[in-house]
């Protein structure tokens, strides 16, 4: 069997006890007394890790890899496509049996397991793979730079402590005094690596002058390591604040425009309100330029994922053939009301269908305060008016007024869009009118007499399409018209070049010849040659 590239990141929840190594076992060279007290028990934790790196490499041998899009299960292949990385001789190294020098040096030295850190680089996998995967990049990413940033410490004063004692603790103001307990001697050195590190404490004078080498070595480590710790937070912040500096910004663009144009209070509130709303909903961001950096098969799916149950509930639409809601799916955009809103009037010409995803609709009167129906989330309507069935009584005007209560999310389907969808599918624009015929003759609403003659949406529609038509072919024609002239003139310029080769040539033969003894000839000779070369 092989396992999958993209499936083991439980694996490398696992394998990143390698964070266990590099915080305990510098930790515990130090601290003699960490390693003497519980010696039993680093020996199990520290064989565990052991079998832990063992079975690893093992997994490593069975991990596929794509090759051109497709997932590579041959085990030879992945054997000696492993065998080749630099990570398998790091591995080799980290699980070599180094603890065997323990029969000669004695079990409390476990600075002979530090091979164990060359498998570092798995942390640095799974802090890849996790911040891709995770929903919060931003909070993961703080995370990590302050793990960062304790270990650096935590090793810094590990290296402290292991400094003073050999130099002898207490033999001077700047190493550490004596040790009472095992908790107060790292807990200080944990604070005095912190003040030096970050430069923002007073510590004790170094006194000898490798004490003086040491200090300079931590203050060169905490402005490099610390500066671009500093510059990646900055970093992070703008980045976490970017979206809303953007939507930022489009607010203070509307607001000066109002300002500029003098529009009422009571409108500015509006708008403001507006932009209040998307904000704290979540509905600031763009969908189509969020998706429009992925490829149209994903940006498909992730479309049919979202709205194809919401399509499904449009009474037309329902049973059509996968492909043209495919289609249709993609064509649906978000749309934000406010309340009070009127969504269509009664007499309006209808271009688009609406679908209700959140929010309340009131159908109205005239007068706007008689509330005749409600439409809640599922609803739809305006879906026969863009589809021109002929015999409508309604044609495609607006039948009623649709106003928004509070604010409401819905999806728009313009008739521009579906009639571009539907001209690829022909079998369902021809079940999709008739759907609606039947649908209105439930109704009453169908001129069964008009029905069989063109109405006037349909005959606009056809001479807006033979306007187009004209309009590409007078495009194409005035094309040709300028590839013609230049051909044109690119044939004059060749002929007036030719012409000009011929001149040259008559000039040159027109004059006297010699003969072989020097003698002129001209006369007949010179009027003949001119005649030949007229001919």
């Amino acid at each position: 069997f092989a396992l999958k590239n993209g499936n083991n990141s439980q694996w490398l929840d696992v394998d990143s006890n390698v964070l266990t190594e590099l915080l305990c076992v510098l930790c515990r060279a130090c601290f003699d007394e960490l390693q003497t007290s519980g010696a039993i028990v680093w020996l199990v934790l520290d064989y565990l890790c052991d079998g832990l790196y063992i079975l690893d490499t093992a997994v490593r041998l069975r991990t596929g890899f794509l090759e051109q899009g497709l997932l590579v299960k041959d085990l030879s292949k992945l054997r000696d496509s492993y065998l080749k990385t630099v990570q398998f001789k790091l591995d080799l190294l980290s699980i070599l049996p180094t603890d065997l020098f323990y029969l000669s040096l004695g079990i409390h030295t476990p600075l002979l397991r530090f091979n164990r850190l060359l498998r570092f680089n798995r942390m640095f996998e799974f802090f890849d793979r996790t911040e891709t995967r995770t929903s919060y990049p931003n909070a993961f990413r703080i995370t990590n730079l302050v793990l960062y940033i304790l270990v650096i410490i935590h090793w810094n004063a590990c290296m402290y402590y292991s400094f003073s004692k050999a130099l002898g603790l207490g033999s001077d103001s700047w190493v550490y005094p004596n040790q009472t307990t095992l908790s107060r001697g790292y807990i200080y050195c944990l604070y005095w690596s912190t003040l030096t590190l970050t430069t923002i404490g007073e510590t004790p004078p170094p006194v000898r002058d490798e004490e003086f080498l040491f200090v300079v070595f931590d203050f060169l480590v905490g402005v490099l390591i610390f500066a671009s710790i500093v510059g990646n937070v900055g970093a992070m912040i703008s980045n976490m604040n970017a979206t809303r500096a953007e939507f930022q910004s489009r607010i203070d663009q509307v607001k000066h425009y109002m300002q500029f144009r003098h529009v009422s209070r009571d409108l500015e509130h509006r708008v403001i309100r507006w932009f209040d709303y998307l904000w704290t909903n979540q509905k600031a961001v763009d969908e189509q330029e969020v998706l429009k950096s992925l490829p149209n098969k994903l940006r498909a799916e992730i479309a049919i994922n979202v709205h194809l149950e919401t399509l499904k509930k449009v009474r037309i639409f329902q049973d059509c053939e996968a492909g043209l809601l495919v289609e249709l799916v993609l064509k649906l955009r978000p749309q934000v009301f406010s309340p009070g809103d009127y969504i269509c009037r009664k007499g309006d010409i209808g271009k688009e269908m609406y679908i209700i995803k959140d929010g309340r609709l009131a159908v109205v009167g005239d007068d706007g305060a008689t509330q005749l129906a409600m439409l809640t989330s599922g609803s739809c309507f305006g879906e026969i008016s863009i589809l021109n069935i002929r015999g409508s009584k309604m044609g495609n005007r607006r039948t009623a007024n649709i106003r928004s209560l509070g604010y409401s999310d819905l999806f728009c389907l313009s008739k521009r869009d579906l009639t571009e969808a539907l001209s690829d599918f022909p079998h369902a624009r021809t079940q999709l009118e008739q759907r609606g015929r039947d649908i209105l003759r439930k109704e009453g609403l169908l001129d069964e007499v008009g029905g069989d003659s063109l109405g006037v949406e349909e005959m606009e529609e056809k001479v807006e399409k033979l306007e187009a038509c004209v309009d590409r072919l007078q495009t194409r024609l005035a094309r040709l018209q300028m590839e013609y002239a230049t051909a044109q003139q690119r044939l004059k310029q060749r002929i007036t070049a030719l012409e000009h080769s011929v001149g040259t040539t008559v000039t040159v033969g027109s004059g006297f010849l010699s003969d072989a003894d020097g003698n002129e000839s001209g006369g007949d000779d010179g009027a003949r040659s001119e005649i030949n070369i007229r001919l």
